[in-house]
């Protein structure tokens, strides 16, 4: 056989094992596509699948517990988001305690003289150590605004993933440590109401508060048709997020349909002017829903 001949063949027999081996490489390919983890997936808020509409790979979205069917012990962790969450709600504790220092002593039950005579920490241990007590504060303050703020609390858990158990411990631990015995205690004794009613109450009412923006979530951030009902309601049941999702951005408004969701915007602009001679700064803040 020519030498000419022999590398003809040796180049046949190379085309035939290369078409035969594609098939082989095609189902590779294949089966690792189908190996692929669905959160992994690229998406674009708007092409979700809406009514049969088709995907397009454009960017990377995570998937929220408003992703997933209701569960009360389904849960999808966003940690970062909770941090963030429990320095904010730390800084309103701060804030809070100064609009109660303002508070007329009828509201608080606050005797300003025989506070301030003592000094902030030892007063804080003389509470603590004496343990808690059945207090006399205004019934809107123990019936009403203590479970409304523990249903904040335990919000700011619920909608960052964590189930009915976890978001109650979470509710527990705020308002206990982070209120009870930490900020209030500086002002006055633990008291028996608040250890109860503030998270068992709350968190009863937090579960409600879920559901109802599990519902309006679904529906485009829109409550009764109405967007702007949709935004406050769901405003009020979950503020800590929905605050904090003004700045930091909001994972469940990011998964919808632009044309559906209309995310709220917030812009600042600042400004320096003369008034009478001398200089005035600030900002302005626009917001837009």
């Amino acid at each position: 056989m020519s030498a000419k001949n022999s590398r003809f063949n040796s180049l046949l027999a190379a085309v035939i094992t290369a078409v035969m081996a594609m098939p082989v490489h095609l189902m590779a390919q294949n089966k690792a596509y189908e190996m692929v983890d669905i959160s992994e997936i690229m998406i674009s808020p708007d092409t979700i699948r809406l009514a049969g509409q088709p995907l397009e790979p454009t960017h990377k979205a995570s998937l929220t517990i408003y992703d997933m069917p209701y569960s009360m012990r389904g849960s999808c962790h966003d940690w970062k988001r909770l941090w963030l969450n429990t320095g904010v709600l730390a800084g309103a504790y701060l804030a809070t305690l100064g609009v109660l220092e303002l508070l007329p002593e009828d509201a608080t039950s606050w005797n300003r003289a025989a506070i301030t005579s003592v000094p902030p920490f030892r007063r804080w241990w003389t509470h603590v150590k004496a343990g808690p007590e059945w207090d006399h504060d205004n019934v809107v303050f123990n019936y009403v605004l203590h479970p409304y703020a523990g249903a904040a609390y335990y919000m700011g858990a619920r909608s960052c993933g964590f189930n009915v158990y976890q978001s109650f411990l979470y509710c527990a631990c705020i308002s206990t440590i982070g209120w009870e015995y930490g900020i209030e205690a500086f002002m006055e004794y633990p008291s028996w109401q608040d250890l109860f009613v503030t998270p068992v109450i709350g968190s009863v009412i937090g579960e409600c508060f879920y559901k109802v923006k599990r519902h309006i979530v679904s529906d485009g951030y829109r409550l009764a048709g109405s967007r702007i009902l949709g935004n406050i309601v769901v405003f009020l049941v979950d503020p800590v997020n929905e605050v904090i999702g003004l700045f930091a951005g909001n994972p469940c408004r990011k998964r919808l349909p632009y044309s559906t969701a209309s995310p709220v915007e917030v812009s600042t602009t600042p400004w320096i002017r003369s008034v009478h001679g001398d200089m005035a700064y600030g900002f302005s803040v626009t917001c837009t829903f």
